[in-house]
């Protein structure tokens, strides 16, 4: 997202907006404007224009959950603009609301036409990325239908079907045809002296297979405060430290932004669940390595997130191999999409397994939930997929055959399948990539713990002794030949990877501080380790970044070479904290909560490698989502790692 657009989020619905409210709808651009509802651009053009002219910003859109902006006509110093318009948008479930308010500055009787431009061109996220493919749509149909409060925009494609209603209140005096597909609501206003009419907009979006019934509501105003509800209601009772004011604002920031990224998931019963969606504006939808790091920073403060999150990716759980390398039983899945090109399976995501370490979390979260809240009912009912996860870990995941977790590229969806998955992220430290399988050192520390965690419940829970030895014994396995084969005696620290031949691949990396959080070092190794993380070549003063700098591999605006990840650091906090480097802990716990209060006291997806003696505030990385789950949940991480310190 670029500073020109400014995001609106309510649940699986997303609104990004310019400075004056419009939409221009410009593809190609590798960037999002427009209304998106399941992956699929609703509003694609939304322009407001005043007697056949664009009006001027005057006070541009400002961040917020209601989008609030002044426009006049264009004018100069000596003609002081005729009106004012006061514009306020807001998305709900499936929705979008305007209100217009213009105000004559005149003191005598003046007539305005107002219109607006409005198109939906219903385009698949996927197509709106900046990679340059395209995707075939044979017999495609689109259509649009005046109303009788506006109009009707229609998308078919075989079994496809999707639709986008736009109604006005008072009703526009026509609707007319632009010669581009888009439509024109005009309004013929009549204003007295010093005079104000006001205009509401709806748009409903009907994304296919979506037949709930939803209502739009009456104004922005009811929308954010329905928002402010949500909000409070996820903050309410949480105690935050009163010591530390800024956590304490971070906290609640992103506890506010959890409670608008929440989207629907189905239970394995067809119950409907509200999960944490990986981040807007491209990834609002369920991403099982995201929902499953969020729940578990967000644990001891909402367990509800991890009481919807494990049941609904228990229902996704890959329960055959399938044509694809990437989907094995028991394997915990990666990304679930609901557009149109996930549908036709013109791309793998409708449900993509894709990922080496989304398995071993979810067993780490359903221990984690039993051990925090001592609910044991829901390990019970997931007892089934917990094995079948074990299963998989031990099976097709590679910890019998080769001794650790593998992964291998796979074509045309994902080559790196851990948490750093852009292609170049798994590197040596000149940036060559390892070929063929790959055992990257985090997913390692996440299977030990995973079979631990699993272990207790066997013994506690399901009551299966036998089962609960042999995990403890493979864990205890895999720990001896992790510290034999990842330890880089040269670096004192841990390999990056393995490649498929068991060399080490030796760059400098933050997954190390994982292995500290699951606890997969022995002692004096995690010390030098957690040490080794907060030396300047990895501290950047806002955090560790994702790969030490001085190494040929390192790049400041790299995505997983050389950026700084607030999960990350969540994760390497809580490590620190657990190897009793509580000073270190509270160095980077401060570290992120000073670039929150750069930022409004949230915290982006991730931010640009640039050190703090350089940079006297954080690098925005150009890309990052805007609000993203991990991140929100991130201050959680840092107040349970350091308290109020």
């Amino acid at each position: 997202m670029t500073d020109r657009h400014h995001l609106l989020v309510f649940g699986g619905t997303f609104a990004a907006v310019g400075d004056g409210g419009d939409i221009s709808g410009v593809r190609g651009s590798g960037s999002l404007d427009g209304l998106f509802v399941r992956d699929a651009r609703h509003l694609s053009r939304w322009q407001l224009t005043v007697d056949g002219a664009v009006p001027e910003t005057l006070s541009p859109v400002a961040d917020g959950d209601t989008a609030r902006c002044v426009l006049v006509p264009r004018g100069g110093r000596n003609e002081p603009p005729a009106y004012t318009l006061f514009r306020e948008q807001a998305v709900g479930d499936g929705s979008f609301i305007e209100s217009l308010r213009v105000t004559s500055n005149r003191p005598v009787p003046t007539t305005v036409r107002l219109a607006v431009t409005a198109d939906a061109d219903f385009t698949d996220q996927f197509e709106l990325r900046s990679d340059h493919r395209t995707y075939a749509k044979s017999g495609a149909v689109r259509s649009r239908q005046v109303l009788d409060h506006g109009v009707e925009f229609g998308y078919r494609r075989g079994e496809w079907h999707s639709l986008t209603s736009v109604t006005a209140d008072p009703v526009p005096d026509g609707v007319e045809e632009t010669g581009t597909g888009a439509r024109r609501l005009v309004w013929t206003l009549h204003l007295e002296p010093h005079g104000t009419s006001e205009l509401t907009l709806r748009v409903m979006a009907r994304p296919h297979g979506d037949t709930r019934p939803l209502r739009v509501p009456r104004s922005p105003a009811a929308l954010n405060q329905q928002l402010i509800r949500m909000e409070g209601d996820f903050v309410e009772g949480v105690a935050f430290p009163t010591g530390w004011p800024e956590l304490a604002a971070a906290c609640a920031r992103g506890l506010a932004d959890l409670a608008s990224l929440q989207v629907r998931a189905t239970g394995p019963d067809g119950e409907e669940l509200r999960v944490p969606a990986g981040g807007a504006p491209w990834f609002l939808t369920l991403l099982g390595r995201d929902a499953l790091l969020t729940s578990l920073f967000a644990l001891p403060y909402r367990p509800r997130l991890a009481a919807a999150t494990l049941p609904a990716l228990a229902a996704t759980q890959a329960t055959e191999a399938g044509t694809d390398a990437v989907r094995q039983p028991g394997k915990i899945v990666h990304e679930v999409r609901h557009g149109e090109l996930a549908h036709f399976g013109q791309v793998p995501y409708g449900r993509y397994y894709g990922s080496v370490d989304a398995t071993p979390l979810f067993l780490i979260l359903l221990g984690a939930y039993v051990e925090q809240t001592g609910d044991t009912s829901l390990a019970r009912r997931l007892e089934p997929h917990a094995r079948a996860a074990i299963g998989w870990m031990l099976d097709h995941g590679g910890l019998t055959s080769r001794g650790y977790l593998v992964y291998r590229a796979d074509q045309g969806g994902l080559a790196n399948q851990n948490w750093k998955d852009s292609p170049g992220a798994i590197c040596s430290a000149d940036g060559t990539r390892p070929g063929g399988p790959v055992m990257a050192a985090g997913a390692q520390g996440y299977a030990y713990d995973a079979l631990r965690r699993t272990a207790w419940l066997s013994r506690t829970v399901w009551q299966d002794q036998t089962y609960a030895a042999l995990l403890e014994q493979a864990a205890a396995d895999l720990r001896d030949r992790f510290q034999r084969d990842f330890w880089m005696e040269a670096h004192s620290f841990p390999a990056l990877a393995l490649d498929g031949a068991g060399r080490q691949v030796d760059a400098l990396a933050s997954d190390a501080g994982h292995l500290l959080w699951s606890g997969l070092l022995d002692k004096e190794y995690g010390e030098l380790v957690g040490r080794r993380l907060l030396e300047p070549d990895f501290f950047s003063g806002w955090g560790v970044r994702t790969l030490a700098s001085g190494q040929p591999a390192y790049h400041p605006l790299s995505y997983h070479r050389g950026s700084v990840w607030p999960h990350d650091n969540a994760l390497i906090t809580l490590g620190l904290a657990r190897y009793g480097l509580h000073d270190e802990a509270r160095t980077v716990a401060h570290a992120l909560v000073e670039a929150a209060t750069v930022t409004g006291h949230r915290l982006p997806e991730v931010l640009a490698g640039y050190g703090r003696d350089t940079h006297a505030e954080p690098v925005p990385y150009p890309h990052a989502c805007v609000r993203e789950s991990r991140s929100a949940a991130a201050p959680l991480a840092l107040l349970t790692a350091v308290g109020g310190a």
